[in-house]
């Protein structure tokens, strides 16, 4: 039987084994080749504080806070897979055996989709490209939110999968200078391989002073937080113009009582807007909706104009993501976006 892996807690993960059933009319069945989790919002319910937020209101567009009543034993792990179809429904005619396809879903070694809802991975098209898919959605979210335009002095804060598909996409809008911040060196690295003109450690410097004066001391004009951290945002108001913009764009945990917004924040009076793809209708509605980044974002995946080979580092097996994945959490130095490798790739 196939395997997947759930996770236990943040530093316990298990392998099970699950059943599928024939396939119904309109599915395919896929080996998975290669796959990548979702380390922010999707590593928040394998630490815990993304349930405590829950329950939402879906009326009222209110967290109640206080968890579900019962929090669930483990929690499903994994993001986006790569794989050829070993099989399909009768009334398939989208794709043969041996077409690859690019789906969201969790960690396992095979998957059934409804072959309407997948993407086409071209022969010519990285794996690692296609598995940014979802990090470039919502980087395009914010990068359209922030209104990035020509010419535009931009920070992304966070050189994370998400913070580097918007140091891309921020280059692409024609955005200059870029630059990316992020305490970790191979993340750096990862940013000036995606195209950023310069880095900031803000371990060893003041950011915010640091990016007025590479700005002519006006700041840039769109900060765009990625980083998920209360430092990041508050370097994030601390380096952007008088009446820039200011993008939270991550999840992250509930901010310390560091946060303030006493001081450049009063002072130079950034606009701060929230930004997620998937929230629709969206602030361009109804020419763009998530469908319309989602479609956009793969099309520049394709064609190479944005790119996952600088994103997806370290790659490691499936049998090995047992012990990889909680690393994630544990020593984020050691990878920028996890990929995961099954055992009948090739490449």
């Amino acid at each position: 039987m196939p395997r997947t892996i759930v996770a236990l807690s943040p530093t316990q993960m298990e392998m099970r084994e699950y059943e599928l059933g024939p396939l119904a009319p309109g599915m395919i069945r896929v080996q998975s080749e290669f796959a990548a989790p979702k380390h922010g919002s999707e590593t928040s319910m394998v630490n815990g504080y993304g349930y405590d937020r829950f329950p939402i209101d879906g009326e009222l567009g209110v967290f109640m806070h206080g968890g579900p009543s019962e929090r669930p034993e483990s929690t499903i792990v994994g993001n986006m897979l790569v794989g050829p179809v070993i099989e399909k429904a009768l009334d398939v005619t989208r794709f043969e055996i041996g077409d690859r396809i690019c789906a969201h879903a969790a960690f396992g070694e095979v998957h059934d989709f409804e072959a309407e809802w997948v993407k086409a991975v071209p022969e010519e098209m990285s794996w690692k490209s296609a598995v940014c898919l979802d990090p470039a959605d919502f980087a395009m979210g914010a990068v359209r939110d922030g209104n990035v335009r020509v010419g535009d002095a931009v920070a992304v804060l966070g050189a994370g999968a998400i913070g580097l598909m918007t140091v891309q996409l921020a280059k692409l809008s024609g955005a200059c200078p870029v630059i990316s911040v992020d305490p970790l060196e191979r993340r750096r690295r990862a940013a000036v391989e995606c195209g950023a003109d310069m880095v900031f450690d803000p371990t060893d410097c003041d950011v915010g002073i640091e990016i007025k004066k590479v700005t002519g001391k006006r700041g840039v004009d769109v900060a765009i937080d990625f980083s998920s951290n209360v430092d990041g945002m508050q370097a994030a108001l601390r380096c952007v113009a008088f009446g820039g913009n200011v993008v939270a764009g991550s999840w992250p945990p509930p901010y310390e009582k560091t946060l303030d917004f006493g001081t450049e924040a009063h002072w130079n009076r950034p606009n701060i807007i929230f930004a997620r793809a998937c929230s629709d209708p969206s602030r361009d509605h109804p020419r763009w909706d998530e469908t319309r980044i989602v479609e956009v974002c793969w099309d520049m995946l394709v064609d190479g104009r944005l790119s996952g080979e600088s994103v997806v580092d370290p790659v490691v097996t499936f049998d090995d993501l047992m012990t990889a994945y909680p690393r994630i959490i544990s020593h984020p130095n050691e990878c920028v976006k996890l990929g995961v490798k099954f055992d009948k790739a090739e490449s």
